[in-house]
């Protein structure tokens, strides 16, 4: 691709996500989602969360790795087990960094 192509279609891009992301914001009132479909977009974030981070903690070099060997899978482990037992979400964070770090060091 040239240059003028590259920007064409960034350009074309830029706009595709600007209508997209600021149509519900111009239409206002004038949509109304059904019910059901508003308590689905509760959980987008979530998912969308756990597509992002599922297979970096589950693949090591493009195969499953489910093995005691995998330490971004312990440290998530153990993180999970820090808020399920004190709900506490920054010490959550910190568990779960310095457990990755303990775990990259030894294994």
């Amino acid at each position: 691709m040239n240059p003028t192509d590259i920007w064409i279609v960034t350009g074309l891009l830029t706009l595709a996500t600007v209508i997209a992301r600021s149509s519900l914001f111009l239409l206002g009132h004038a949509v109304k989602l059904p019910p059901k479909v508003l308590h689905a977009l509760r959980y987008a974030p979530a998912a969308a969360l756990a597509a992002i981070i599922a297979p970096d903690l589950l693949l090591q070099g493009g195969a499953l790795n489910l093995s005691f060997a995998n330490p971004k899978l312990l440290a998530a482990i153990a993180a999970i087990g820090f808020y399920l037992w004190s709900r506490h979400l920054l010490g959550t964070i910190v568990v779960g960094m310095l457990a990755f770090s303990l775990f990259r060091i030894t294994l």
